[in-house]
């Protein structure tokens, strides 16, 4: 069923509940038609949120007076704000209280090759459409309301966009996006392991330069698609199942939570991906205590040769979640991960990483890991490709030199 019908059941269902019970709020309809539990666990959150904001900032009664208040009545008269030299700002607002009431096209609107920011400062609510930002639509910042509040959903597969690559709810082909307070989602159903064409994207990030704060990833296989460029990720939160950070791009990631079946990462990502206080979901499916099988991986990085800077760094984040999962799988034979300051739980499988079936990947591969801890933090029975980093080994992952952000990204941060 697609967002669209499932959208007409669900308001069909809400009318006839407003009949029934006319102050039952609409949170606690949706809650009861389930719609909690149609997609990843996060999508009631977005859900809650955009109900209670939309019914606390629009439906306001006066004394007396049992009409519902202009919807648009609280929005500011002055805003967007006028042009600067350096930046323009415009507005989505689903309930077209602004400049446009869908995402793309505000994106659309942008000049080409503008040479100033443009930033689409977007209303809280869950707006469903693919959205895609072209090369020739550069230096553009997604400024949403808070990643519980904002969210872009599609619900894309592999089968259903002909190709994994172009299953994502938002692409991004343009250099220095900017993303701040917003959640990416895709909707499809949460896949088995070994399901054909069941890749689901929640952004693909193609640009370079770009940069995600206190942003939110949602999906469950493939869920970011870290395609190419240097990427910083910080504050972030990404929830996955299977290789649901993938790609061959340099990230840092900060500072994220990560689970896997909910992987709740806090991650910083630069060129070859950094990713900083983030939190990493797994949202695997539990398995049972004791049990060996593997049902789930944070990574699958894509570097296809020694002489590529590309690879993704993990810096005080946290992994968690359910499931029993690896850290990275070696999709390409040069791939490469770092995880240093890193808490994981139990979910992490002993062995910690998997060479993709391919024993001739273990001499090539770079799989580091630095100062972790938690309970899946314990490498006495790593693979034998894992490398121990010690200070020096693992200097060059620690800082924003992995994705040259000494040169480009103190405009951002």
């Amino acid at each position: 069923m697609s967002l669209k019908n499932i959208s007409f059941t669900l308001l069909a269902a809400l009318l006839a509940a407003a009949i029934i019970n006319p102050y039952l709020s609409l949170w606690h309809r949706l809650i009861e038609l389930g719609l909690a539990t149609f997609s990843p666990p996060i999508f009631a959150t977005f859900i809650a949120n955009s109900i209670e904001g939309h019914r606390h900032h629009h439906h306001n009664k006066h004394p007396g007076d049992r009409k519902i208040a202009n919807i648009c009545e609280d929005f500011p008269p002055d805003f967007p704000p006028p042009d600067t030299n350096t930046t323009s700002t415009i507005c989505v607002d689903r309930n077209g209280c602004c400049n446009f009431t869908t995402v793309q096209s505000a994106v659309d609107f942008v000049a080409n090759y503008s040479p100033k920011r443009t930033i689409i400062w977007i209303n809280s609510g869950i707006y469903y459409e693919k959205v895609a930002i072209p090369r020739n639509k550069q230096n553009i910042t997604f400024q949403g309301q808070g990643y519980t509040s904002t969210a872009i959903v599609w619900n894309d597969t592999a089968t259903s966009s002909r190709g994994t690559f172009y299953s994502g709810s938002v692409q991004v082909f343009s250099n220095n996006f900017v993303a701040r307070n917003i959640s990416f989602m895709n909707a499809a159903p949460i896949p088995s392991p070994g399901d054909v064409g069941a890749q689901a994207v929640a952004i693909r990030i193609s640009g370079d330069q770009a940069v995600f704060l206190g942003c939110g990833f949602f999906g469950a296989q493939d869920t970011l698609h870290d395609d190419r460029g240097r990427h910083y990720f910080k504050d972030c939160y990404i929830q996955g199942s299977i290789d649901f950070i993938f790609g061959n791009a340099s990230v840092k990631f900060l500072s994220m939570h990560a689970r896997h079946a909910v992987l709740n990462l806090q991650l910083f990502l630069i060129l070859e991906k950094f990713l900083q206080n983030c939190q990493l979901i797994s949202m695997a499916n539990p398995v049972d205590p004791g049990a060996k099988g593997i049902n789930g991986a944070v990574t699958a990085h894509g570097r296809t040769s020694k002489d590529e800077n590309t690879g993704f760094a993990f810096v005080n984040c946290t992994l968690g979640g359910t499931g029993r999962i690896w850290l990275g799988r070696a999709w390409r034979p040069y791939s490469r991960v770092i995880f240093s300051y890193t808490t994981m739980t139990d979910i992490i499988a002993p062995e910690g990483w998997n060479d993709f079936n391919d024993p001739t990947r273990d001499q090539t591969v770079f799989y580091g890991e630095y100062n972790c801890s938690g309970a899946g933090a314990n490498t006495s029975m790593r693979a034998p490709y894992v490398q121990k980093l010690n200070d020096t080994q693992a200097s060059p992952f620690l800082s924003v030199s992995f994705i040259d952000g000494d040169q480009w990204l103190q405009y951002y941060i």
